[in-house]
C-alpha cells in the first residue's frame, strides 16, 4: 500500500510522532513555533500533551500525518503563519501581507527515513493549506548545499526538499540552524 497523508486529527498518532516516551517529560511536542514563547516556556510535564490534544481537536488541526497502511510514519506541522511564533519572529521576514501558511517541522519515524516520506508530508501540508484557502505556503529550511544535516536539526527540512515540491526562495533569513543559513521558501497557491 502507498503512503497516505491526512490531517492530524488523531491525538494518539500525533503523540507517537512528537510525544515523549514519558508523559511528564518536557519535550517540544512540536509547540516551539506553534505557540508564543512565554506560553511554551511555562508549560510543564503533561501540560504540553494536554495542549496538543486540544489543538488536534481544533479546525484546522495542527498538521498532517503520513501513514504506511495503518501505521503512522510521519508528521508535518502546518498552520496559518499568523497563529505561529513566526508571526513575530524578527529573523524570519515577511514577504508580503498575504495570509500565508507555514510548514516548520517534518519528522519521519526511524526505519522509514530515506524512503521519501518527507516529500509526501510536504505535499500533504501544501494540500491542507490549499484546502483551507491559503494563498501561499512558506517553509524555513536550511540551505545546506547538499551537506549532511544533523538528524536532530533536520526537522526544518532542506532547501532541496522544498525546491523538489515546487517552492522557490523568496528571501534570506537571519536564522541559522546547525551552522546552515535558513531560507524562506514559498509556494503560491492560486485558487483552483
Amino acid at each position: 500500500m502507498g503512503i497516505e497523508v491526512r490531517p492530524a486529527t488523531s491525538f494518539e498518532d500525533v503523540k507517537t510522532m512528537v510525544g515523549p516516551k514519558r508523559p511528564d517529560a518536557n519535550v517540544c511536542w512540536c509547540l516551539s513555533y506553534r505557540i508564543p514563547s512565554k506560553q511554551n516556556q511555562a508549560l510543564r510535564g503533561t501540560e504540553r500533551g494536554e495542549l496538543v490534544q486540544q489543538l488536534v481537536a481544533e479546525d484546522p488541526p495542527p498538521g498532517v500525518l503520513a501513514y504506511d497502511g495503518g501505521e503512522v510514519v510521519g508528521w508535518a506541522a502546518v498552520h496559518p503563519r499568523a497563529d505561529t511564533s513566526f508571526a513575530g519572529n524578527r529573523r524570519i521576514p515577511y514577504v508580503d501581507d498575504a495570509k500565508v501558511w507555514s510548514v516548520w517541522c517534518i519528522r519521519v519515524r526511524p526505519g522509514y527515513r530515506g524512503t521519501g516520506i518527507s516529500h509526501h508530508l510536504l505535499a500533504g501540508a501544501v494540500d491542507m493549506a490549499r484546502a483551507y484557502g491559503a494563498p501561499a505556503i512558506e517553509g524555513y529550511p536550511v540551505d545546506n548545499g547538499g551537506r549532511k544535516v544533523d538528524l536532530t536539526m533536520a526537522y526544518v527540512g532542506t532547501r532541496k526538499l522544498f525546491e523538489d515540491a515546487g517552492f522557490t526562495k523568496a528571501a534570506d533569513t537571519g536564522s541559522v540552524l546547525n551552522g546552515f543559513p535558513r531560507v524562506l521558501m514559498r509556494l503560491e497557491l492560486p485558487p483552483r
